[in-house]
C-alpha cells in the first residue's frame, strides 16, 4: 500500500509507527533483557489463505526464525517462545504428527547456524514425553549449544505453566525431606531453582499475537510481573518490524513492580 493512499489518519499511524520503530537500536539499556512469546495465529493465517493448517505452522516457523535473529543483531539475551503447549495433544492427530516432524527437521537445520551465531538452545517442558528420535536430538542439541552466551533461545515444548509449578514443588519437597528443611524457612528464590527457567531473570516482556489476550497457562510463576503486549497480528504476518513496534511500546512503560516512582503518589 502507498502512503498517498492512505487517509490522513492512517497516514499518521504509519509515519508514527515507522518512527517508533527506528528508534530501536542495538545495545539499547531501555530493551528488555528476557522477552516471551504466544505465538498463536498460524492456523487462521492458513484458513485466510485457504491453505491447510500445516502451512501456517511451516509459516511461523521461519517467523521464529527472523525475531530470533533480531534478538541476536539488538543484543537481547533471552527469548522463549511457546511451541507446543500439554494441551496441544489435544488436536487432531495428523497435526500433531506435523508438528514433532517439523520440530525435528527444522532443529537439524537450524542448530548449527544458531551454533555458529553464538546461540543456546534450551527446551521448556516434559521433554522426556515427546517422540524418541526427538527427545534424543533436544538432548543433542542442549549439550552442541550449552556454551554459548550470546542469546538463550528457550523453546517450549511440551509445556504448562501448572504443570512446572507442580514439578518444582515436587523437587522442593524432595530437597526438603533430604536436608530437613524447615517449611517456614523456604524462599522464593529457592522455589524458583526447581523451575525449567532456573538460572535465567523472568521475562520483562510477554507478547501475545493474534487478537487474543490471554497468557493460557504459560510461565505463570515467571510472568508475575512481566509487561504484556497484545496485537491482533497473526504469528506468520508478526515480522521484524512488529516486533521492534512491541520493544518500542515496551520502552515507553514505567515498570514499578508494586511500588511507585519518586514524586509521584499512586
Amino acid at each position: 500500500m502507498k502512503l498517498s493512499s492512505l487517509s490522513p489518519k492512517g497516514l499518521f499511524h504509519r509515519v508514527r509507527r515507522r518512527a517508533a520503530v527506528q528508534t530501536i537500536q542495538p545495545g539499547d539499556p531501555r530493551l528488555p533483557q528476557h522477552v516471551a512469546i504466544i505465538m498463536d495465529g498460524n492456523g487462521r493465517w492458513a484458513r485466510k489463505r485457504n491453505l491447510p493448517r500445516t502451512a501456517g505452522h511451516e509459516a511461523g516457523l521461519q517467523i521464529a526464525r527472523e525475531i530470533t535473529q533480531e534478538c541476536v543483531r539488538l543484543g537481547i539475551k533471552y527469548l522463549t517462545l511457546y511451541a507446543f503447549s500439554t494441551e496441544n495433544w489435544k488436536r487432531p492427530k495428523h497435526e500433531v504428527s506435523f508438528l514433532m516432524n517439523l520440530f525435528y527437521d527444522s532443529l537439524q537445520k537450524v542448530t548449527t547456524e544458531l551454533h555458529d551465531e553464538e546461540v543456546r538452545i534450551r527446551f521448556l517442558g516434559h521433554i522426556d514425553q515427546l517422540p524418541p528420535k526427538l527427545t534424543a536430538l533436544i538432548k543433542q542439541v542442549e549439550r552442541q549449544t550449552a556454551g554459548n552466551q550470546r542469546l538463550t533461545l528457550n523453546l517450549a515444548i511440551n509445556y504448562g505453566g501448572r504443570h512446572e509449578i507442580i514439578q518444582a514443588v515436587q523437587g522442593l519437597v524432595k530437597k526438603a525431606q533430604e536436608q530437613g528443611l524447615e517449611p517456614d524457612t523456604i524462599t522464593e528464590e529457592q522455589f524458583a531453582r526447581f523451575l525449567f527457567t532456573a538460572g535465567q531473570p523472568a521475562p520483562d516482556l510477554l507478547i501475545r499475537t493474534s487478537g487474543e489476550q490471554r497468557i493460557s497457562n504459560f510461565m505463570l510463576w515467571q510472568t508475575a510481573y512481566t509487561e504484556l503486549y497484545f496485537t491482533s497480528t497473526l504469528w506468520p504476518d508478526f515480522g521484524p518490524d512488529s516486533f521492534r513496534a512491541a520493544l518500542s511500546a515496551y520502552k515507553r512503560r514505567s515498570r514499578r513492580f508494586g511500588g511507585i516512582k519518586e514524586g509521584r503518589r499512586k
